[in-house]
């Protein structure tokens, strides 16, 4: 490659730090950060520049919890993702259903349940769309399935069929299934999803590639490998594409844990932790934990009663001593734990867990985090400082969006309310934040996300910003300083996966992975509409705005 100058750039260098300066590109690595004549002084003959103006330059983004083989899967499918109205979602259904009329089985993500009376859907209206095979559409948030009748004949679900532990058939108030599948209870359709072609998660994972590329991000965490009830393994799909070097991005895989086994798991994880640690763009060094499922669905595991259900607490997918125990043998593996944890119970469980490795093994630098935290115990508020913990936050879904005020805040009663997303409490408590943004449960443009995160609003450009989302913040005392936000996109989460040495930085010896912008936001304004003008991964363009 030519050297490269970015001249005349606005850079971010970390910690709230930004300097009009100009970065000079060799071999895929920042060589120098100074001032433009000696940079070119330093510079090769055929040297190539890029004029910014002023505009800002970051490093490049990281995204710390994403499913790109699930999002790409959703590219490449019935894509409901563009759209947030019910009307609009039955046809693309029906355009996609003609377009594609040897398909046995139909397959497809992106509704949100705001958009239809009781918060879901029902299989009734799919089958006004496509009555003759069986459609399977997951919902946003990756915790439900939509089926229509036929998808229901085809798979045998009897309607007394029982609620499995973890998930919830939804049915009528007369007991009749409504073609809602909800966490675990999604497998039971699983025998009637289509066969893919053997290339089918590479070609997943290309196209999520290219799209989170185009938004500003070099690095991600993929937080679901290995054969789990969310989909298939996609970890030999991720080597296949490192040996043809069409990884372009730098990959942390969260290997899955299943909780349906024990500790023989660990000779498989640390199998696929040292054939990722040949290669140049693979890390595997990270375990996933489920804890828990969500409020919405009732499967999130809360200390107190739902407010709407006096007599159910949620679900902890683990039983927490045996959840001690897992963590424990992970952490002197040296592996990092990534635990989903939505409800205070299970935050707290999470947490005693990480402290129970601690006492066991000592101090060490697994970088643990908990992720989405949407009710946080304030009695747990600072312990994630005191042992070390992460906060991987969800910046996106701390808004008022309709889905939030009139389905899920119901369920836990005003004080808890008070305890959602408390990102900017558990900031001012010492916690370290990175972010990520579980895409395809929400979009992954990261701008957008910064933007929630420093003011609790939904960004105007945002199709799924719906009710009060835009003008009235949610708990606004939870904003985050813009610089905190940043950091949580580049230089923490470079530190989170364990990848703080080699970028997250705009500074001589780092990977030149940059992210140039059409204007200057250091002043944290107009993040809602910032647009990526180009991605460079290890110096190269990766994605150019045309």
């Amino acid at each position: 490659m030519p050297d490269l100058i970015i001249n005349d750039a606005n850079a971010y260098l970390g910690d709230g730090v930004w300097q009009r300066t100009s970065v000079l590109v060799r071999d895929g690595i920042i060589a120098a950060v100074g001032d433009r004549d000696d940079l070119d002084a330093r510079a090769s003959p055929d040297v190539e520049v890029r004029n910014a103006g002023g505009a800002s330059v970051i490093p490049g983004v990281h995204d710390t919890h994403v499913h790109p083989p699930f999002a790409g899967a959703a590219l490449l499918g019935i894509d409901l993702s563009p759209v947030h109205d019910a009307d609009a979602y039955a046809r693309i259904i029906r355009e996609y259903a003609a377009a594609h009329p040897d398909e046995p089985v139909l397959v497809g993500s992106g509704w949100y349940g705001d958009c239809y009376d009781g918060g879901f859907p029902t299989r009734w209206a799919l089958d006004e769309i496509v009555p003759d095979r069986p459609v399977i559409l997951t919902g946003h948030d990756g915790h439900g399935a939509w089926v229509n009748s036929r998808a229901i004949e085809a798979a045998g679900i009897p309607e007394d069929i029982v609620d499995p532990s973890g998930g919830r058939f939804v049915r009528t108030a007369d007991g009749v299934l409504t073609g809602v599948l909800l966490d675990t209870a999604t497998a039971a359709i699983n025998g009637i999803r289509p066969e893919q072609p053997d290339d089918h998660l590479e070609a997943a994972i290309l196209a999520a590639q290219t799209h989170l590329h185009s938004a500003g991000i070099t690095t991600w965490h993929d937080a679901a490998v290995g054969k789990s009830e969310l989909g298939p393994d996609t970890f030999d799909a991720y080597m296949a594409l490192e040996r043809r070097g069409e990884l372009t991005a730098k990959v942390v895989l969260c290997q899955w844990w299943d909780r349906h086994r024990g500790l023989e798991q660990l000779e498989e994880l640390r199998d696929r932790r040292d054939r990722a640690a040949s290669t140049e763009h693979i890390r595997a060094n990270t375990v996933k934990i489920m804890q828990d499922g969500m409020i919405e669905n009732r499967t999130a595991a809360m200390l107190e009663p739902y407010t709407t259900h006096p007599d159910h607490r949620g679900d902890s997918f683990i039983e927490p001593e045996e959840l001690n125990r897992i963590v424990t043998a992970l952490d002197a593996e040296g592996f990092q734990v990534h635990i989903h944890a939505v409800g205070d119970r299970a935050v707290r469980e999470g947490l005693d867990a990480i402290e129970s490795a601690r006492g066991t093994n000592g101090a060490a630098d697994g970088r643990h985090q908990i992720t989405h935290l949407d009710v946080v115990d304030p009695a747990d508020t600072t312990r994630f400082a005191a042992l070390g913990v992460t906060v991987n936050a969800q910046l996106l879904w701390g808004r008022t969006d309709t889905e939030i005020v009139e389905r899920k805040l119901p369920l836990i009663g005003d004080e808890r309310a008070q305890h959602h997303f408390p990102y900017g409490s558990l900031h001012r408590a010492g916690a370290r934040i990175a972010a990520g943004s579980d895409w395809p449960v929400s979009d992954p443009n990261p701008f957008w996300a910064m933007h929630t995160g420093t003011t609790r609003l939904a960004p105007a450009s945002d199709p799924h910003a719906t009710g009060p989302a835009l003008v009235k913040p949610l708990l606004a005392d939870e904003a985050l300083p813009f610089a905190v936000a940043l950091d949580a996109f580049t230089g923490t989460a470079a530190w989170v996966g364990h990848l703080d040495e080699v970028t997250g930085r705009i500074a001589p010896g780092f990977a030149a992975d940059l992210v140039l912008l059409d204007r200057d936001v250091s002043n944290g304004h107009g993040l809602d509409s910032v647009q990526v003008v180009e991605t460079l991964a290890d110096g190269r363009t990766v994605s150019r705005r045309l």
